[in-house]
C-alpha cells in the first residue's frame, strides 16, 4: 500500500511538473511573438507603455485559443497575436478593414507578410449595423484595446450595448472579454460623446455586466498615476499622438502614455 501511495505521489508530482513546463512553453511562445523581428520598430518601442506580455497573460491567453481582436486599428496587437496563435489557434481580426473596394492600410499590412499574417481570419465588424465576425458560441476570447470611447462617441450607450451583446453571443461559456481603455477619474464628468477619449471604469463595468458578463479581475498593469486626464485636446495630447505639437510637449512627454483600465470579464 505504501508503495502504491508513493507511486501515486510521484506520478502526481510528475504531472504537475509537466503542466508547469507547458505553462512556461506557452509563456515562451508569447515572449517570442513579442520579440519577433517582424514587428515594426515604432510599435515595439511602445512596449514599455503597453505591457503586451503582462496584459495578454492577465487575460489568460493561450496559443490554442480562438481569439477575436475587435477594431485592430493599425495592427499593434495583431503583430503579436498573429504569430502567437498561428500554429495551434486562430486569430480573427474584426473590423471594417476588409472591404475589397477600399483596401485599408491594415489589410495591406497583412498581405505584405503572409508568413506572419497569412492565417489571420477576417471578420466584419462595423457597429451598429454589422457584427459578422464569429459564429455564436465559437470564440474563447475577445480582445479590444482603446476602442470603447470610439463606439460611445459614435452611438452612445446603445452602440456599446450592441457591441457587448455581439461579443457575449460570440463567446463560448467561460469565454473571456479583455478590455484596455483610457481611464477617466470617477470624480470627473464623462460626457455622452467621450470627447476627451477617457471613460469611467465604473461605466464600462456596468455596461458589460448589463450584457451578462461577470467581472473576473481588474489590473493596474497599464495604470499611469501621472496622467490626470485633464489635457487640452484630451488623451491625444499625450504620446504617441502629441496632438498639441510643440505646446507643452515636454510636459506631455514626461507624463507618458495614458492611464488605462485593464479589465477581464467572463461569460458565465
Amino acid at each position: 500500500m505504501k508503495r502504491l501511495i508513493l507511486t501515486a505521489a510521484l506520478l502526481a508530482s510528475s504531472l504537475a511538473g509537466l503542466a508547469q513546463a507547458a505553462d512556461k512553453a506557452d509563456d515562451a511562445q508569447l515572449r517570442t511573438a513579442i520579440a519577433g523581428s517582424h514587428r515594426s520598430s515604432t510599435n515595439a518601442a511602445r512596449d514599455n507603455w503597453r505591457h503586451p506580455y503582462e496584459t495578454l497573460s492577465f487575460f489568460g491567453i493561450k496559443p490554442n485559443m480562438t481569439v477575436v481582436e475587435l477594431s485592430p486599428g493599425g495592427g499593434w496587437y495583431t503583430e503579436i497575436l498573429a504569430p502567437y496563435l498561428r500554429d495551434n489557434g486562430k486569430l480573427i481580426a474584426a473590423g471594417p478593414a476588409f472591404d475589397p473596394a477600399k483596401p485599408s492600410g491594415f489589410k495591406k499590412k497583412l498581405d505584405a507578410n503572409p508568413a506572419v499574417f497569412g492565417k489571420v481570419v477576417p471578420g466584419v465588424f462595423a457597429p451598429p449595423s454589422t457584427y459578422n465576425f464569429a459564429a455564436p458560441g465559437s470564440v474563447d476570447m475577445v480582445l479590444t484595446f482603446r476602442n470603447l470611447h470610439n463606439w460611445i462617441a459614435d452611438g452612445g450607450d446603445d452602440e456599446l450595448k450592441g457591441v457587448f451583446k455581439a461579443i457575449y453571443t460570440s463567446l463560448k461559456p467561460g469565454g473571456v472579454l479583455g478590455i484596455e481603455e483610457h481611464r477617466l477619474p470617477e470624480a470627473m464628468p464623462q460626457d455622452a460623446k467621450t470627447s476627451s477619449g477617457y471613460v469611467h471604469e465604473s461605466y464600462v463595468i456596468k455596461m458589460a455586466e448589463s450584457a451578462g458578463f461577470k467581472l473576473a479581475a481588474k489590473s493596474d498593469i497599464n495604470a499611469n498615476p501621472k496622467d490626470k486626464a485633464d489635457h487640452k485636446g484630451g488623451v491625444w495630447a499625450l504620446p504617441p499622438t502629441l496632438a498639441n505639437r510643440d505646446q507643452d510637449r515636454d510636459k506631455y512627454q514626461a507624463i507618458g502614455e495614458s492611464d488605462r483600465m485593464t479589465l477581464k470579464f467572463v461569460k458565465p
